[in-house]
């Protein structure tokens, strides 16, 4: 490969930026790019890995994105190749995970003519993404890189695009690559804003934490638990949420809250007088939902402006690290606050509440497994180490409900868009992350199917994963609201598929959970296996329409 070309510089300030993969699928307009990441002679070159689907590739991307807090890449070709970006630009950007996206585009010379594969790249992905161009020159193409990097870790985190004309990653360059620049750091606010938010605190009779998706950011979950050792106060988690609160703190978890509000968390956040929302995003459960009358006091600490409406307008906002001015709280606090004695009885009273919802039931029908006896077994076979990946389904509401987390970003959910499909390839990015602990990916047999195909990926990698499919043969999640609403459903029935027999087809071993074969002994043998494990369970779902019944009084609609 040449020295000076466009495709060196770009992979050079890859290297630069310390990016590690770059998922996708090639094409001509953009192959001189992939050409360079195979045969560049660097040994810090990143790895590139050939998807199957470049919305999946795009999920990868995103995984790495919110695993690591660091920009994931994913690299296609033009026409197609940037249009099935959509789906995983639009989830990355709202659920706050840093990507950069580069494509393919037509030479220059026919932007303008109706030519193969030549659309508006740059327009077709400026909504869905923070920041979109197209590179004119190829001596800006490593400046647009540096600049893609810094938009996407910005406040808040989420996908940019950089659409490449073929003439422009096929040319030579002129100037120097970029180098890494320190990213711009966010202080903590005023002095008088933490002393009223104290003063707020000290007022209240029950305060309550919502804990969002950027308070699961490392360096705020570490603060967070922090200043909960010293200052005990009672936490909801959101579902990007999960994790923030580690088992020693467990007294303190009132559960997750999203979708329906009919949970134990709703009810906390309804009683509240004082909501301190951290790192919290509307689009993970709108204010409408848990706070349509107002009755309560909201605290916003976060490192975004909060969107305002008419459900959320918080008395006090401070913007800036939300791990340092939560440290900055726990100095001011320690030592001078805790709660009533009558609220942590009332508390007390919550929390064995809440705790006996995850029960199984002792008796089980012949239709399938009950979730909570799914969620309660796996439960048992996965570390606080382990990543879970949960498709969106059902299966989602019960694992988001049920599941127990102690790190942050180890149980991963699309909350933003639930886009179908994210599982799969959330895993395998994982199992990319960290080769040798065991990765735990969750879906339905509708959601599987979105992105199944990327199995031969994993395969190919040789994913250390467990792939769950709950059985059921509906896409569930729409029927049960449907027969709530309408008494009956529509269009939610498909067909069955063997997906024992559909991953050995691609190399993988499949497992069924059947009368002669139990969870707990099909789970030990999936999790001793080297390599991807798909396994196959049958799923009662009769109880779901209990899932968005008793809903508090003040619900919208």
């Amino acid at each position: 490969m040449t020295t000076n070309s466009a495709a060196s510089a770009l992979v050079e300030t890859m290297i630069n930026y310390d990016i590690k993969y770059v998922f996708g699928i090639p094409g001509a307009k953009i192959d001189k790019l992939f050409e360079e990441l195979e045969y560049n002679q660097s040994p810090n070159k990143p790895q590139l890995i050939i998807a199957r689907h470049e919305q999946n590739a795009a999920f990868m991307a995103a995984a790495v994105g919110r695993l690591t807090g660091k920009p994931g890449v994913v690299l296609v070709t033009s026409g197609p190749g940037v249009a099935n970006l959509a789906t995983g630009l639009v989830t990355a950007t709202s659920e706050g995970d840093p990507v950069i996206a580069l494509g393919g585009q037509v030479q220059r010379d026919d932007l303008a003519r109706l030519t193969h594969q030549s659309i508006p790249n740059q327009e077709l992905l400026n909504p869905v993404t923070k920041y979109s161009v197209e590179v004119q020159d190829p001596d800006n193409l490593s400046e647009a890189f540096a600049n893609a990097y810094q938009e996407a870790l910005a406040a808040k985190n989420g996908a940019v695009f950089i659409s490449i004309p073929q003439d422009v990653i096929d040319a030579n360059v002129k100037r120097e690559v970029m180098v890494k620049s320190p990213l711009v750091e966010q202080g903590v606010p005023a002095k008088d804003q933490l002393k009223s938010f104290v003063q707020e605190i000290k007022q209240a009779q029950m305060p309550v934490i919502l804990a969002g998706m950027r308070a699961s950011q490392q360096k705020a979950t570490r603060a967070l638990r922090t200043l909960l050792h010293d200052v005990a106060l009672p936490i909801v988690e959101t579902f990007q949420g999960a994790g923030v609160l580690s088992r020693d703190l467990e007294n303190l978890f009132f559960g997750r809250v999203g979708l329906f509000r009919n949970q134990t968390g709703d009810t906390l956040l309804k009683q509240a007088d004082l909501v301190i929302t951290v790192g919290y995003d509307p689009i993970e459960y709108e204010a409408r939902n848990w706070n349509k009358e107002r009755q309560s006091k909201i605290i916003h600490l976060d490192s975004v402006v909060p969107e305002l409406t008419q459900e959320y307008q918080p008395e006090l906002i401070l913007q800036g690290d939300i791990g340092d001015t939560l440290l900055a709280l726990r100095e001011i606090l320690k030592g001078d606050y805790a709660l009533s004695t009558s609220t942590k009885e009332h508390l007390l009273a919550i929390k064995k509440e809440f705790d006996d919802k995850d029960v199984p039931p002792t008796t089980q029908s012949n239709q399938g497994l009950h979730p909570l006896t799914i969620v309660n077994e796996l439960q048992q076979h996965v570390s606080d180490q382990m990543v879970v990946t949960v498709d969106v389904g059902s299966h989602y509401i019960w694992m988001a409900r049920h599941f127990r987390s102690y790190e942050p970003r180890h149980l991963l959910f699309s909350n933003g868009m639930q886009t179908l499909g994210v599982a799969l390839p959330w895993a395998i990015a994982a199992s990319l992350l960290d080769p040798k602990r065991k990765v735990v990916s969750v879906a339905g047999d509708g959601g599987f199917m979105f992105s199944s195909q990327e199995l031969e990926t994993a395969v190919r990698l040789h994913s250390n994963l467990v792939q769950l499919v709950w059985v059921d043969g509906y896409y569930d999640m729409v029927r049960f609201q449907e027969q709530s609403k309408y008494g009956q459903e529509a269009g939610v029935k498909f067909g069955p598929i063997d997906f024992v027999k559909f991953a050995e087809s691609f190399g993988a071993r499949g497992l069924r959970v059947d009368e002669q074969h139990d969870l707990s002994t099909i789970l030990d043998e999936a999790f001793a296996i080297s390599g991807p494990v798909v396994v196959e369970i049958p799923v009662d779902y009769s109880q779901n329409f209990k899932l968005n019944q008793n809903l508090l009084t003040d619900q919208f609609n």
